[in-house]
């Protein structure tokens, strides 16, 4: 396989995943004391459940309202996720995977959901590590947005035909395939097996560490 670089998803990836769900209920909490009709933003991820709420509130209610709902949701999830942060750690043999394929040659980006604040909270020496940080508050496009991924490739200097999606999410794997990347799922994180394979992943791995990535892109650990 020709690879020149892979894109990492981080929650549930390189590090444990958070809990979601909860969060979700919560930021659902808030917007439901604004008196957000349902329709407005069931069937969305988190992020984009308070951008489609305040543009409701915006012609609903009035600027001040949108403006005061929008503050409050995204600092629950900043709360949220920097909690969890203090005291989650990366998975074991992350820093040696990472290092192993740039040993080789290979451009290294993560492209995440996750605020960067909490990402460098989990995974200080991350930047040591990968070449490019994507995180949610580096560009205006989130997963399953292809623009979060390309605008990380295009900062790689690097073709989607020649690179690899890795993640432990369906919408890793959407985002992927809208692009053409090859496409690596792991079980580490909020997904199993059937439901990667669905969304496109062309191979699943248990879990990653240093040897099992590289021997399925092509390259023997020991050479």
């Amino acid at each position: 396989m020709a690879c020149d670089a892979v894109l990492f998803d981080f929650d549930g990836t390189l590090a444990p995943n958070l809990d979601l769900p909860d969060m979700r209920r919560q930021v659902l909490d808030i917007t439901r004391t604004y008196s957000v009709p349902a329709q407005v933003y069931e069937e969305r991820y988190i992020v984009e459940v308070i951008d489609a709420a305040a543009a409701w509130l915006r012609g609903a209610a009035d600027a001040a309202t949108a403006d005061a709902y929008y503050r409050s949701a995204h600092q629950r999830i900043l709360d949220i996720e920097l909690g969890a942060a203090a005291v989650t750690e990366p998975f074991p043999d992350m820093p040696l995977m990472l290092d192993a394929l740039r040993r080789r040659g290979v451009k290294l980006g993560v492209v995440t959901r996750n605020c960067r604040a909490a990402v460098l909270r989990v995974f200080p020496r991350l930047l040591e590590h990968v070449d490019v940080l994507l995180a949610r508050d580096d560009t205006p496009h989130l997963k399953p947005d292809s623009r979060h991924l390309s605008f990380c490739l295009d900062t790689l200097s690097c073709t989607a035909s020649r690179a690899v999606m890795v993640g432990d999410g369906r919408l890793d794997m959407h985002a992927g395939r809208r692009l053409d990347m090859y496409c690596v799922g792991v079980l580490s994180g909020s997904s199993n097996r059937q439901a990667l394979h669905e969304a496109g992943a062309h191979h699943v791995l248990d879990q990653l560490n240093a040897t099992n990535l590289q021997q399925h892109l092509g390259f023997h650990p020991s050479q």
